[in-house]
This record gives structure tokens, C-alpha cells and sequence, in this order.
């Protein structure tokens, strides 16, 4: 497949100045009121609000800490565990945080792609609607398993570029560590996306307003928050524009995953339309394990 060679990032997408330590005090404690909106785990809350708590209590800003100590520096402080540290760090990198704006109903994660070199408005898009992927640790999920190069545009030069793009990006969040790609096991994802579809029938999740797609600001999207063997996973109906095109808004469900110990992405659970799992609840890039789930089954 031929590579385009002319797209690169937009000079408004480079990182910004890292936000003040009240600053970021203040998203966490609109994440935590928001996550309590969204009937999240109460313990989940606390601790966005006491990271917050010790953020104000700083005498100098997250990021000369960072500087000095990477994420150890921020994991010693009182409240703040590895993912928060992780957190953080992404809203002294960019200037944002993803998962405050998914909770907020507003992610449009073309822009945040758009950090890494070599990717522009174009590709950034194609690399969503295909992929289905919003934060840059679900991109490096996908840019290891082979997922990256179905994407057109991209054959494995540009994968490997990309590849390392990423991998310098997310080096500066954290250490290496084998858990990085870790990820919840299929069943455990395939229960989430069962509880969730069902709970969404029943109309006992809290809704919210997606900024995309959504001219008349409905609250039309369920959200679940839920908390299983030490994964904590937030599970959502996909908003891409390709779900929307196809019609698939109330099928395919987007779930994101995040460990303490480090790993963290997303994949979403579609049903199968063809092949041998034809009917079946699928996690995409996943098929093999799920094969195997339903044998075992």
C-alpha cells in the first residue's frame, strides 16, 4: 500500500505548557463529581478528590517534579497512585486529560493523536473510525498487535515510525514495565460489555450529552463505571462517526481499562456479522481469544 508522505502534525497540536498543580486540582475534582454523577465507585471518588487535595497542598508545581523524579516522584505523594501519577503527567504533557473528557461527553480524540509525528487531520481520523481507539495507550495496544497497519495509509514503515512516536511520547509518562500491555482477560471484558448492554436496556445508567454528533445536546449516552479483580473499567455505546454511519451506535460498546500497576486501553465489544462467531459478542482485535472463550464455553 502506498504511504502518503505529505501529512504531519498541525502546529496547534504541540504540547502546551504543563498546567499548575491547582489547575490540575481542579479537573480531578471535576472528574470526581462528575464520577459520582455517573454512580462510580465511591472509593474511585476519594481518591480523585484526595489526589486533588494533595495537589493544593504543593509548594511547587507537578511538573518539576516530574522533572526531577518521573512518576516516582508523584507515586511518593500522599493519595496518588500509579494511575493518577499517570494522569497527571498527561495534563502537564499536553495540557489535557482524556478521561476527564470522556466524562465530560466532549473527547475528540483526533487531536490528541495529532501530538505524534508524522500523523495529521486525515490520518488522525482514519486511525479513530477504523480503530475505535481515543487514547494513546489503546494506540500503542493496537500499533503492537497489528491492528495499526489495516488502517490505510499505513504500511509498517509508518507503523514503525508511529511506533516510536509513541513509544517517546509515553516513555516521558512512565517506566517500562511487562504489565504495559497488560490487559483484562476476554471474559471479563465480554461480562462488562454484558452488564452494560443490559443495564442500558433497563435504563439504570446515568446518561450523558457527547459533544460529537449531537446538535441538540441530548443526554442519549448510558455510561457504566464499574470495578472487577483489581481493573477498573468505564464502558460507553461507540460515538464514532462510522458506528453512526452504520448504525451500529447501540451496538458497538466501547470499554477502557485501567490498572493500578500501570496498563491501561480500551477495546470495543461489537456483535460478529459473519464467520464462525457470526452472532456472537466479539472483542475486536481479540478474535482469537474470544474463539476460544466460546469453545470453552
Amino acid at each position: 500500500m502506498t504511504e502518503p508522505a505529505h501529512e504531519c502534525p498541525h502546529p496547534s497540536t504541540a504540547p502546551r505548557a504543563g498546567l499548575a498543580a491547582d489547575q490540575i486540582a481542579d479537573r480531578l475534582e471535576e472528574a470526581a463529581d462528575l464520577l459520582e454523577a455517573q454512580d462510580a465507585n465511591r472509593f474511585r471518588v476519594m481518591a480523585y478528590r484526595r489526589a486533588a487535595g494533595t495537589l493544593r497542598g504543593l509548594d511547587r508545581d507537578p511538573a518539576a517534579i516530574l522533572a526531577e523524579r518521573g512518576l516516582d516522584g508523584l507515586v511518593a505523594l500522599p493519595g496518588i497512585g500509579a494511575s493518577l501519577a499517570r494522569a497527571i503527567d498527561e495534563m502537564v504533557e499536553t495540557g489535557r486529560w482524556a478521561q476527564l473528557e470522556r466524562l465530560r461527553g466532549e473527547s475528540e480524540p483526533e487531536e490528541l493523536f495529532r501530538v505524534l509525528s508524522g500523523i495529521g487531520p486525515d490520518l488522525a481520523k482514519r486511525i479513530h473510525d477504523q480503530l475505535h481507539v481515543d487514547t494513546l495507550e489503546a494506540l500503542e495496544i493496537a500499533a503492537h498487535d497489528g491492528r495499526l497497519e489495516t488502517v490505510p495509509g499505513i504500511g509498517p514503515r509508518r507503523a514503525a515510525s508511529i511506533r516510536a512516536s509513541l513509544g517517546a511520547t509515553l516513555a516521558r509518562r512512565r517506566r517500562k514495565s511487562p504489565e504495559d500491555h497488560g490487559e483484562p482477560p476476554v471474559a471479563q471484558v465480554l461480562a462488562v460489555d454484558a452488564d452494560y448492554r443490559r443495564r442500558a436496556a433497563e435504563g439504570r445508567l446515568r446518561r450523558i450529552a457527547p459533544k460529537r454528533f449531537n446538535p441538540e445536546g441530548e443526554a442519549w449516552l448510558p455510561v457504566m463505571h464499574d470495578e472487577r479483580d483489581g481493573w477498573s473499567f468505564t464502558a460507553l455505546f461507540s460515538n464514532t462517526a462510522l458506528a453512526h454511519q452504520l448504525g451500529r451506535t447501540r451496538d458497538w460498546v466501547v470499554i477502557y481499562f485501567s490498572r493500578d500497576g500501570g496498563a491501561e486501553g480500551q477495546r470495543t465489544v461489537v456483535t460478529e456479522t459473519r464467520g464462525p462467531l457470526e452472532g456472537q459478542r466479539v472483542v475486536r482485535g481479540r478474535e482469537a481469544e474470544c474463539r476460544r472463550h466460546y469453545l470453552a464455553g
